[in-house]
């Protein structure tokens, strides 16, 4: 039988369209830049087995995929979720080879009418997976398009115009569609009630980045130290794409003023240079904090006043700045707005709540 030929693929509109809207010199943004995409594609995991994080997903990935192997059946459409740089895209292709199928690549944006959406779905042979990213941002005609291609794999085309329009129903090979999200809450409950299987991708621990980062360092032949992974897996808020950029950078200071190997000493110091804190923060994480605790005593104060306070789109505080910081608890969200909480104080170095702010001797 003759191989077809695999669909070559770009990086998805979608992301690059939220790399523009966030702080381009920002070395711990989880957002995909250009120099991303090739360090992405050479460092991707092969297989479930190699892997890393994620745990309890792939173990029930690998249950689904053997069985739909052994069925000779496409695997159940899958919704993945969550912030961006945890994998979604990775887990994508991993799938497709894990399923020894083709992967077929594509965003909400880039669907822009429902052609493109037949064109798409009329390429994809039997058992094959269509990846959309940022599927929350398909436009209501060709979400409505895709539930019979979801649901009973066929699509309605009309030929024709006016008196002489027809419909025509096309029957569609079976496959798999994984949809993408870091906005779970703006997906349709129609489209999200038409995916078999629904995950969400957390944070990594800082063990599961020290592995990342190990085995990436062997993939791009970087001697590195155990305990110099853990400090830098310390580092990566959480995300494995800021894990392999700061491994970069860390390298080329461990070749340019050290003797090539990444230590402790040189990740601390490439960090200090950068102005990445032991916990992740950058100088804007840090000034987003002081803003809440000096400005407005510690908050509650509305995220629109923080973005005007920071001169940053509402967006950008929300979808750039606001999620590792409410997930280590530096930050708080309630009712009336944001508010700076105990452990954000201790960590830039102020005095609890109640004691007059320092004026000098601050930690950053």
């Amino acid at each position: 039988m003759a191989t077809r030929r695999k669909k070559q693929t770009t990086e998805p509109a979608a992301e690059e369209m939220a790399a523009a809207a966030a702080p381009p010199d920002r070395l711990i943004s989880p957002v995909s830049r250009g120099e991303d995409q090739q360090l992405d594609r050479l460092l991707r995991p092969q297989s479930l087995g190699e892997f890393v994080g994620q745990r309890k997903h792939t173990e029930n990935l690998r249950v689904y995929v053997e069985a739909a192997r052994r069925r000779g059946e496409p695997l159940d459409h899958i919704l993945l979720s969550g912030p961006p740089g945890l994998g979604k895209t990775t887990l994508a292709h991993v799938l497709a080879k894990e399923m020894g199928v083709t992967l077929f690549v594509t965003s909400g944006p880039a669907v822009e009418h429902k052609g493109v959406l037949t064109g798409e779905l009329t390429r994809v042979a039997r058992n094959d997976i269509l990846f959309i990213d940022e599927i929350h941002r398909l436009n209501a005609t060709v979400e409505e398009a895709l539930y019979p291609a979801i649901e009973g794999f066929r699509i309605d085309v009309v030929t024709g115009d006016g008196a002489f329009a027809e419909s025509i129903s096309l029957d569609l090979k079976p496959f798999t569609l994984i949809g993408a999200t870091t906005r779970t809450g703006l997906l349709t409950k129609p489209l999200q009630e038409r995916f078999g299987v629904t995950l969400r991708l957390d944070f990594y621990p800082v063990e599961d980045l020290a592995l990342i980062v190990a085995r990436s360092a062997r993939l791009l032949g970087i001697p590195c130290a155990t305990e110099a992974a853990e400090a830098l897996a310390a580092r990566a808020r959480g995300t494995p794409r800021v894990a392999n950029r700061l491994l970069r950078r860390v390298r080329d200071f461990a070749e340019v003023e050290g003797d090539g190997t990444v230590t402790v000493d040189i990740v601390r110091h490439t960090c200090e240079r950068l102005e990445v804190d032991g916990a992740g923060l950058d100088e804007m994480d840090r000034r987003l904090l002081r803003v809440v605790i000096e400005d407005y005593d510690g908050g509650p104060v509305g995220v629109e006043t923080i973005a005007a306070a920071l001169a940053e789109p509402r967006d950008t505080v929300e979808d750039v700045y606001e999620p590792y910081l409410l997930q280590q608890g530096l930050l708080g969200r309630t009712p009336r707005g944001r508010i700076a909480t105990r452990r954000a104080r201790e960590h830039l170095g102020y005095p609890p709540v109640g004691h007059d702010p320092p004026r000098q001797g601050r930690l950053f």
